[in-house]
């Protein structure tokens, strides 16, 4: 059966390689994270890595990307703010509107879970062969494509 777009539907097989793939990539994020000890939760740091990657977030646009209530994002925001790790200034266009950034030590906080992360999958890639490791590289630059990620990681992490 075709979809829409005029692909073929996924196959039972492909979902569960992907299902598979991401309990891999869950497990190692989870590490990272527990590696900060009780520094942040998950939430939180999905909070830092969105400010840090994606210019002009204000609550609204947190709310949003972690599809909670606005009350919860500020929440959630108050915390990081009163923790150090991040930072609300008025917009230099538009002081009607707050915008969120990174404090140097939620910076160093992301970047040392993204190096975490960063030397964990590199344990597996390089156990890869390199026509392989370029094949994962397109099929999963695809699947950030779709599913909206950036194209690149603007913090460099």
């Amino acid at each position: 059966m075709s979809t829409p777009s005029g692909t073929t539907r996924t196959t039972p097989h492909e979902l569960d390689a992907v299902m598979r793939a991401s309990r891999v990539i869950s497990g190692i994020v989870a590490e990272s994270v527990a590696q900060t000890g009780d520094a942040v939760t998950m939430p939180q740091l999905r909070v830092l890595v969105l400010v840090g990657t994606r210019s002009a977030v204000n609550t609204s646009a947190v709310a949003a990307e972690l599809d909670i209530h606005p009350s919860n994002a500020s929440r959630l925001c108050d915390r990081l703010v009163q923790a150090g790790l991040l930072d609300r200034r008025e917009s230099s266009t538009d002081r009607r509107h707050v915008v969120l950034s990174l404090t140097s030590a939620g910076s160093e906080l992301v970047s040392s879970v993204m190096d975490h992360r960063r030397e964990a999958f590199r344990r597996i890639l390089d156990r890869m062969q390199p026509r392989e490791r370029e094949q994962l590289r397109s099929a999963l630059d695809r699947f950030a494509e779709l599913s909206g990620e950036p194209p690149e990681d603007a913090a460099g992490w």
